[in-house]
């Protein structure tokens, strides 16, 4: 798309005071649809550390001050709040999070421009500057990206690359509706929107946090300690606000699983384990999970997640390797993003059990994918190449003679 002229945004105005907040906020709150954005810090904390919310509307471009010292945001929790005022985010899952920590409530309704960009075909994950470039032939200035937000005063520039995530957001949504519309889509991008209202999306489960660290093995007991040193893990990190990592590396806790150690010297030993935290409330904590988990019943002991398991039955390569190939041919005949459609979990368990409940027998990725894959597994059609391109064939498949 050749480069477009410059839209005459509203010049940014940043709020440090709470009456200036609930003021222009109560304007903004007659807009049918604002977009916003947030910029925090959180290399050195569990829970992200809010420094400013963008907010742009039709007349108004508003930087709020989130650490300034006199400045009550309360104003703002009733804007995410207002059912009125769609809230428009690109890439919304961090500004979600930071918003329902604060606020103990998810912004609603939300409009995510990213998810509608994957439904519009403008690739997987697409980057708000990609974006931009595709929708509307504008280069976004990328020089503060990795700025310290936290640090004042913040610097006109700084204030106008953080302006520019709001405003060209706003012709990005006007933009992605009309073409949605169009394709008669906007139920489709309803339909993912679903997950990102709801809280437990953004609020980890310590008592599944053992899931995420692969450990390789199919021993329930030494399962069981993990799963409960990796929630202790979890809580304390929340507790203390420090990353999980920063806490506790996972290859600790998967030594500690193995070693299983019911003292502080046994458990100084473990490789990444301080003497100060064995000896501390985190380590005396962390032995007292690994004695609880040792004294569970076998009938309360965790499993590997279905197909995590060595005994778990894995799909044919090959089907594996067809179902991606025809993914990637229904979503290119529909221009839609492949990994919105199917997660290579959803395409396994296609694959092992087309019985079996799969989001890709329901919906709109039924009607994309789902159907045709189905008709693949089971010998109905096949995939050919003609002029460049895999094509679909219907088969006639005879018994041997």
């Amino acid at each position: 798309m050749a480069k477009s002229s410059t839209p005459a945004f509203p010049q940014p105005r940043l709020i440090s005071t709470t009456e200036d907040l609930a003021e222009t906020l109560a304007r903004l709150r007659h807009e049918p649809f604002l977009t916003i954005d947030t910029e925090f810090m959180r290399e050195r904390t569990y829970w992200p550390e809010l420094c400013l919310v963008q907010i742009g509307g039709v007349r108004e471009v508003v930087l709020i001050d989130a650490v300034a010292e006199e400045l009550d945001l309360t104003p703002l929790a009733e804007l995410m709040a207002d059912t009125a005022v769609l809230k428009v985010f690109h890439a919304a899952r961090q500004d979600l999070e930071i918003f329902l920590h604060l606020f103990d409530a998810l912004p609603s309704p939300v409009f995510d421009t990213q998810v509608a960009a994957m439904v519009a075909g403008y690739g997987d994950q697409v980057g708000y500057d990609s974006l931009v470039g595709s929708l509307t032939g504008h280069a976004i200035d990328k020089s503060h990206r990795f700025t310290d937000w936290s640090a004042r005063p913040l610097s006109p520039a700084q204030l106008t690359y953080a302006a520019g995530d709001v405003t060209w957001l706003r012709v990005v949504y006007e933009r992605l509706i009309k073409k949605l519309e169009q394709e008669k889509r906007l139920e489709w991008v309803s339909a993912e929107m679903a997950e990102l209202a709801d809280p437990a999306t953004f609020r980890p489960d310590p008592e599944k946090q053992w899931e995420r660290l692969r450990a390789r093995t199919n021993n329930r007991r030494m399962l069981g300690v993990l799963r409960g040193v990796a929630a202790l893990r979890e809580r304390e990190a929340q507790r203390v606000n420090v990353p999980r990592q920063r806490l506790l590396k996972d290859e600790s806790l998967l030594e500690i699983a193995a070693t299983v150690p019911t003292t502080i010297d046994a458990l100084a030993r473990v490789r990444g384990v301080s003497r100060g935290l064995a000896e501390g409330r985190t380590g005396l904590a962390m032995i007292e999970a690994v004695k609880t988990a040792q004294a569970l019943p076998d009938s309360e002991l965790p499993r590997l997640p279905k197909g995590r398991s060595k005994d778990a039955p894995k799909p044919s390569g090959a089907l594996m390797a067809m179902l991606k190939v025809l993914l990637a041919t229904c979503c290119e005949e529909h221009d839609v993003a492949p990994k919105l459609v199917a997660s290579p979990e959803d395409l396994e368990a296609l694959a092992l059990d087309p019985t079996q409940a799969n989001p890709l027998l329901t919906g709109w990725r039924k009607r994309v994918f789902g159907d045709t894959a189905l008709a693949l597994r089971n010998g109905d059609i096949a995939l050919a190449v003609k002029g460049g391109k895999v094509a679909l064939l219907p088969t006639q498949l005879t018994a041997p003679k």
